[in-house]
């Protein structure tokens, strides 16, 4: 059977609050992402008569009713869009917090206290709980592996909004939301592969906000076709695997079978990986039983090339920055016109929004045209993102152009209806960055009477900029591994890989299980 890979953020976190606004989240989910499944948070925050606030659950009437509604909503939808019904069940915090998605939308939620309880109450209907931000102390909101049911909870969201919960040690930290931290080793997915859970990886916002936010962690599902029972038996199987922020194509086999799957051993299991990233590859790791068994690097192998003629390459765009909220708490968004146009060919473009309002208006073969909406809080509606990983102070927009072109030819990006031409072999060596410094001296000096100075910093600081990151050739993206496994270790041993990008984004493949 033929597979294809279908991207979605399994984690948009809608309160009762906003519920009202869910045509919204429902367009902006529909345009970033394959599918989706809204998951009903059924908490808020309470307050003693001393005046302490704490986080409390919504009587069973309040959070039957949203949750119908919720459901109702997205039957009654019916435009080709696969989602799911779901909701955050937390217990008592003593079993970790899980996220449980229904495949049919007449299911009722369940609210017990402890994970067997949920399990148990939850049997008869068609459903799976997935742990998030396990790595939090077991106990405590971390997931406590010694109860995990893996029928029920066949996939873990190794990476969120919170951060990674690979391991306690791994670089990217689980310390966005200090009050539930620190991060320790019992909850994490490393501590569970070492001890023979069979487990697949996902990752998802843990937004709050809105869907699909680029930065706080997607999944790609491999599938037979686009329909909800694949989908769905997909995700059981553990066809998964978990990108932090820009998308994949991951092909990850042994032995001819797919990431998630379960395997006699051949003897000699041969391993078959094939990265197709949005940026630089820098190296794939290979885990045994949840330990690097081999590094497979790239970097280094592609940097010499000399390219001449045509040649394949891809750049990330990114808009934003601008005036210091401090002295200018009234701007918080700028509406910004942009093109890239290219004497050759646009092969793919990738959307990175973090809010909704941007869009690619138009896209020829020669020419991409965008409205790109860079944000900072918004008076009266809060955050319209949240803290991460790689973005934890700003709303900026990117995407990822990828374009065919002769390396002697220049792309133009126009910005603001002012042409910019850059040199295709000049963006293969450096990023280029244009910055809107004579709109920031205006704007100083309409506000403050802030005109000549001994340094730049007043103007600079309050520029809004375009960054055009440096170009990366297809060969530098486009990685393939073929090897033999080393031998068993277990009666059955799990193998994953670890692809890590340049950038310092990450994709963990769920593991496949080989059995002697």
């Amino acid at each position: 059977m033929e597979h294809k890979v279908y991207f979605s953020d399994y984690h948009s976190n809608i309160h009762s609050n906003q519920l009202d606004d869910l045509d919204r989240w429902y367009d902006f989910a529909r345009d970033m992402l394959d599918f989706w499944a809204p998951v009903y948070y059924p908490f808020f925050i309470n307050e003693n008569a001393a005046g302490f606030h704490f986080e409390d659950t919504w009587p069973p009437a309040r959070y039957d009713e949203d949750f119908s509604r919720l459901c109702r909503y997205l039957e009654e939808k019916k435009d080709g869009f696969v989602t799911f019904p779901a909701y955050e069940w937390q217990g008592s915090g003593a079993d970790g917090d899980h996220n449980v998605f229904f495949k049919h939308y007449d299911s009722r939620m369940k609210m017990p206290l402890t994970y067997r309880e949920l399990v148990e109450q939850l049997r008869p209907a068609e459903c799976i709980g997935i742990p998030h931000h396990t790595g939090y102390m077991p106990g405590h909101r971390g997931k406590n592996w010694a109860t995990n049911d893996e029928a029920f909870s066949p996939v873990m969201e190794i990476y969120s909004s919170h951060g990674c919960s690979e391991s306690s040690d791994c670089a990217i930290p689980l310390n966005v939301h200090i009050h539930m931290g620190p991060r320790t080793e019992q909850g994490t997915a490393l501590y569970a592969i070492r001890q023979g859970i069979k487990v697949g990886f996902i990752a998802s916002g843990d937004n709050h906000v809105c869907p699909a936010i680029a930065g706080n962690g997607f999944f790609g599902v491999v599938a037979g076709r686009y329909d909800r029972d694949e989908i769905y038996s997909a995700i059981q199987n553990r066809h998964t695997y978990a990108v932090t922020r820009s998308r994949m194509l991951l092909d990850y086999q042994v032995n001819g079978a797919i990431l998630g799957s379960e395997i006699p051993s051949r003897g000699e299991n041969r391993l078959r990986a094939e990265v197709v990233a949005g940026q630089a590859v820098d190296r794939i790791e290979l885990y045994q039983n949840g330990v690097v068994a081999r590094v497979y690097t790239h970097a280094g192998t592609y940097e010499r090339t000399r390219h001449t003629g045509p040649v394949t390459f891809k750049f990330e765009l990114e808009a934003g920055w601008g005036p210091d909220r401090r002295n200018f708490p009234d701007i918080c968004q700028k509406t910004w016109d942009i093109q890239v146009k290219t004497r050759g060919r646009i092969e793919s473009v990738e959307k990175l929004w973090t809010s909704p309002g941007s869009a690619i208006l138009t896209q020829s073969e020669g020419c991409l045209s965008m409205r790109v909406v860079s944000r900072k809080d918004l008076p009266g509606q809060g955050k319209l993102s949240q803290k991460n990983y790689f973005s934890p102070n700003i709303q900026n927009q990117s995407v990822i152009v990828e374009i065919t072109d002769d390396i002697r030819h220049s792309i133009e990006v126009w910005i603001d209806g002012v042409r910019q031409e850059i040199p295709i072999a000049r963006l293969l060596e450096e990023s280029v960055l244009f910055a809107q410094e004579q709109e920031a001296r205006q704007l100083l000096e309409e506000r403050f009477g802030f005109g000549e100075y001994y340094r730049e910093d007043p103007f600079w600081h309050n520029a809004y900029k375009v960054l055009v990151h440096r170009a990366c050739p297809k060969e530098a993206y486009h990685m393939t591994v073929e090897d033999v496994l080393p031998p068993l270790e277990r009666e059955e041993d799990s193998f994953f890989i670890k692809v890590l990008l340049k950038s310092g984004e990450a994709g963990w493949a769920s593991p496949i299980w080989i059995k002697a």
